[in-house]
């Protein structure tokens, strides 16, 4: 049997129509090495486990009560042969027949390197800020492959804005070398487990990749109550298992609201908008950076909350629920 170099990940849950589009995308991957894709449903009711095996893709079966972020990728990966784990989401589509390639050349270009990550792409659907934030964000990590470490460990200890931009990793779109997750596997944690897991990583001494060439199409246009419940979770974990806070002042997350909002209305003119478009747009994206904001604010303050609305705020505890129920 040929040595498989890498194995592709994707832990699904009612992928729908755009899960076809994922598989058929990596099927076309073009690498000189062979690479198998494996899946694990958690669940599905909308035909998901009949999609992937038609296209001949391995897909095996868990409780959905059994699901956890770093579980079931950690399951995934026991289920693998590939020298280097590629993880996947069901809703994130490679942007080049050559993805693979580009990921797994970034995490194997130096001994050392634990894992490498790619950058995300708005749908060609999304809303224009979304676009521009999500371009934002990758360019401040480069345009060529890049290896970093920890080697400043005072400004590591003192700049939580350093500290983030070397732990930043995203198993929507990411690699992990196998011999490092033997020794160090996904943290079985409830949000976060990619970017926990790489602030081990670097506290350990290993390197971190970034493979500007390796993209996906990855974007969510949430709405205000949802957008509220993401951003509650993430501040909250980071609160947890990193020390951040995000917003503990009130006037600081006001001033936040208010400089987001003017960057989304400067984006829309940018874009064209003029008129009542821009104003119905701006209002909207207003709304959306108040509950950006007000759900960083709380995830930042959730051991004040009462547990009922820590229940009703957190979209994570909302999927959890369902999933055992």
């Amino acid at each position: 049997m040929s040595h498989v170099r890498a194995s592709v990940l994707i832990p699904v849950k009612n992928g729908g129509p755009l899960l076809g589009e994922v598989l058929d995308t990596l099927l076309r991957q073009q690498t000189p090495w062979p690479f198998e894709v494996i899946v694990v449903d958690s669940g599905s009711s909308d035909g998901s486990v009949e999609r992937v095996r038609a296209r001949g893709v391995r897909c095996e079966v868990i409780a959905p009560e059994a699901f956890g972020h770093g579980r079931t990728r950690n399951h995934l990966a026991s289920l693998s042969r590939g020298e280097f784990l590629v993880f996947l989401t069901q809703d994130a589509r490679p942007a080049s027949a050559h993805w693979l390639d580009h990921l797994v050349t970034a995490c194997a270009a130096e001994d050392d390197v634990a894992g490498a990550f790619g950058p995300h792409r708005a749908h060609p659907h999304a809303r224009h800020v979304t676009h521009r934030e999500l371009d934002q964000h990758f360019a401040g990590f480069g345009d060529q492959l890049s290896v970093v470490r920890l080697q400043d460990r005072a400004r590591f200890a003192a700049d939580p804005g350093y500290r983030q931009w070397l732990h930043f990793f995203s198993s929507n779109n990411a690699c992990i070398r196998r011999s490092v997750w033997e020794r160090l596997p996904l943290p079985d944690v409830a949000f976060a487990e990619d970017q926990t897991w790489a602030l081990r990583a670097i506290e350990a001494g290993y390197g971190k990749a970034y493979a500007p060439e390796a993209a996906v199409y990855h974007s969510h246009d949430f709405g205000v109550w949802e957008t509220l419940q993401r951003n509650f979770d993430e501040a909250r974990c980071f609160r947890v298992h990193f020390g951040y806070r995000g917003q503990d002042s009130m006037l600081r997350a006001l001033a936040s609201v208010l400089q987001l909002t003017r960057r989304d209305a400067r984006w829309l003119r940018e874009a064209g908008l003029r008129g009542a478009r821009l104003c119905r747009n701006a209002l909207y994206m207003g709304g959306i950076e108040c509950a950006r904001i007000a759900g960083q604010y709380l995830g930042t303050q959730h051991a004040r909350l009462p547990a009922w609305l820590l229940r009703w705020v957190s979209r994570d505890e909302r999927l959890q629920r369902a999933r055992a129920g």
